[in-house]
């Protein structure tokens, strides 16, 4: 089934976009959905999944997007994760989106896996050629929740976020930058202080380009201590985890956020590493915790 609405009004110009679905299953009582539709932040054909839990079938739900790491796409999650199991108990719809843009037009460094298509970052690039396509940014907080909150039964304006690893770091900027978007943040292995770490620098060197201060407008641990406001927030990190000391920081988050009096809750799972394994042990717990936002 293709449907055909308007996204927005431009200029006396109507957007309009389709939205087409590619794949339907049944899980838990509810359904596990796949779409494609054309971008307008991203300017390319975009993939995103939604389970949409049983008590969807007759009422609105609250929605907790999820924000998947470097590599990965929408499947990882939907398919590894077990979070649609949670999500049916909970009366959670779940929204999974890519992690960049995708299409033969889209710029990318086929030599790293750490740049480029599966590498989005979640900010808006400012640099060629990234600058033609690279707006996960405003596609995650804007695009997609006005697709969602127009065609879908979730309750409008009731939303939470969560992510893994650079998704970790999506969901939490996203959280940040936005006071009162969100009811809740939390995330898996999220890299706490991108601009100190390889990932980071390299995506945000080649996104965003050399002023470092634009730099600071994407990293969860300068946006604490720029002001940011309070918002619950879970993390788990484990101790396990290959890319904790040289990629992730933690401790330079704690460390703002104690400096700043602003709430936060880092766990250290025991010997968990970075992997599905250790997002599948904890994240009913990190969906009850969105969950009691949600239906305050």
């Amino acid at each position: 089934m293709v449907k055909v609405f308007a996204l927005s009004l431009n200029f006396n110009s109507l957007w309009y976009s389709l939205m087409k679905k590619i794949e339907s299953i049944k899980e838990f009582g509810g359904w596990l959905n796949r779409y494609e539709h054309q971008s307008e932040s991203c300017h390319c054909m975009m993939t995103f999944s939604v389970y949409l839990p049983p008590q969807a079938e007759t009422e609105n739900v609250p929605a907790v997007y999820w924000l998947s790491g470097l590599t990965c796409t929408d499947d990882n999650v939907r398919t590894k994760a077990g979070a649609q199991r949670y999500a049916a108990e909970l009366g959670l719809a779940l929204i999974m989106p890519d992690t960049s843009p995708r299409g033969d037009d889209v710029a990318d460094d086929t030599e790293r896996y750490d740049l480029g298509k599966g590498a989005g970052f979640y900010v808006n690039a400012t640099q060629s050629p990234w600058s033609d396509h690279y707006h996960m940014y405003d596609y995650i907080t804007q695009e997609l929740p006005e697709l969602v909150e127009s065609e879908f039964p979730v309750v409008k304006g009731i939303r939470s976020i969560t992510g893994h690893s650079m998704g970790g770091h999506g969901a939490l900027i996203c959280a940040l930058k936005n006071s009162g978007m969100y009811r809740s943040v939390s995330a898996f292995a999220p890299i706490c202080n991108p601009m100190h770490c390889g990932w980071g620098q390299g995506c945000f060197s080649n996104y965003l380009g050399s002023d470092t201060d634009s730099w600071k407008l994407y990293d969860a641990t300068e946006l604490v201590k720029a002001g940011a406001k309070p918002i619950p927030m879970l993390i788990d990190h484990g101790t396990g985890d290959e890319f904790l000391a040289e990629q992730l920081f933690p401790q330079h988050l704690q460390k703002a956020c104690d400096e700043a009096s602003f709430p936060i809750s880092i766990r250290m799972q025991e010997d968990y590493d970075h992997s599905y394994h250790f997002i599948a042990t904890f994240i009913g717990e990190h969906l009850q915790f969105h969950s009691a936002h949600l239906k305050e």
